[in-house]
């Protein structure tokens, strides 16, 4: 929306653009702003996938045109509903998929701190008039201009009292505002304000009063714990990721040297600002051993895919399926270290 108000304007002036026959200046106006649009829809799809691809490998791929198709899909699946979303849908998303109306509807009570009308100081609504009659009724504040309306993005009327289509992006309270410094109004016609507050006037320190109260208190908590639960979950987050796949195109054969081998495939990323040499072990068998890479080398933000064999004696395990485990550490920091788990098939 801000690039559309960039480009075309404000709202009565994108109205008067879309009246208009398609000429040279709404062409191109039209075609910048879909353009950057997209622009932004693709950036948004391409960061999303840099949290599961590393994003200077994942934009090395798309310059060399060399992107794998899952990536390639995610990428231009999130930048197409990104860009169908914000740019056609806008208000349907927020009526029709959005949450947060059927939430607030089940989280609000009457002493909510809300965006109200005050049909008390606002009706009866009308125009002013320079030279009323002199028994003509006597208005409200609301002058009826419908602005409040106009600006709302769901298009509602909070005149008629809160909806589950508001978004609480109180843009009718400015609106509202403008328009009752020009009429010589005080402010507050549209406010924050409660239920019980615009029935009882309560006074601004009797609103806060109230809302210190069971509800709010339980709701703090909650998003307290979670607040608590993701900054310990940063704070204890590893920067190495270690995948294991099994090669599924044989479950076990015999080495040259008589030992039982199973081939494995990992895939190690390095999610630290700086490079890590990475030494594998794997364990959870008697004898167990690796054939293969060892050590890894891993520049800052990156991954790599290493293939090996684990290999034991004939009689290490039970006939079937056996647990082992892949740890891959950092030589220069031993608490930088992951364990996986793995299948080693006996036959």
């Amino acid at each position: 929306m801000w690039i559309e108000r960039k480009i075309e304007g404000e709202r009565p002036a994108r109205m008067k653009l879309d009246a208009q026959p398609m000429n040279a200046r709404k062409f191109r106006l039209k075609f910048v702003k879909h353009a950057l649009w997209l622009l932004v829809a693709l950036w948004t799809g391409i960061t999303f996938v840099g949290y599961f691809t590393p994003i200077k490998e994942l934009l090395a791929e798309l310059v060399s045109f060399r992107i794998g198709p899952w990536e390639a899909f995610w990428v231009f699946f999130y930048a197409f509903f990104l860009y169908m979303m914000a740019g056609f849908l806008r208000e349907q998303v927020c009526k029709y998929m959005c949450p947060y109306a059927r939430f607030q509807g089940v989280m609000f009570d009457s002493d909510t701190l809300i965006i109200t009308y005050d049909p008390e100081r606002g009706e009866p609504r009308g125009l002013r008039k320079k030279k009323g009659a002199a028994d003509a009724p006597p208005l409200g504040d609301c002058v009826d201009c419908s602005i409040c309306v106009q600006v709302c993005p769901t298009g509602i009327d909070i005149r008629n009292g809160l909806q589950l289509e508001c978004i609480a992006c109180a843009a009718c309270i400015d609106a509202c505002d403008q328009v009752m410094d020009k009429v010589g109004s005080p402010r507050g016609l549209i406010r924050y304000s409660t239920e019980n507050a615009l029935a009882k006037h309560y006074t601004a320190r009797e609103i806060i009063g109230h809302l210190w109260r069971f509800r709010t208190l339980l709701y703090s908590g909650i998003l307290l714990a979670i607040i608590l639960a993701a900054v310990w979950s940063l704070s204890q987050r590893v920067p190495l990721k270690l995948d294991v796949l099994r090669d599924r195109s044989s479950l076990s054969r015999e080495a040259t040297d008589g030992r039982i081998e199973n081939v494995f495939t990992l895939r190690i990323s390095n999610t630290a600002e700086v490079p890590h040499r990475y030494a594998i072990t794997v364990s959870g068998m008697d004898g167990i051993d690796i054939v293969g890479e060892r050590l890894v080398d891993l520049p800052a933000a990156s991954s790599q895919t290493v293939s090996l064999s684990a290999r034991v004696e004939p009689g290490a395990g039970k006939k079937g399926s056996n647990e082992i485990f892949f740890e891959v550490r950092s030589e220069s920091d031993d608490k930088l270290s992951v364990r996986e788990k793995a299948s080693f098939f006996m036959p």
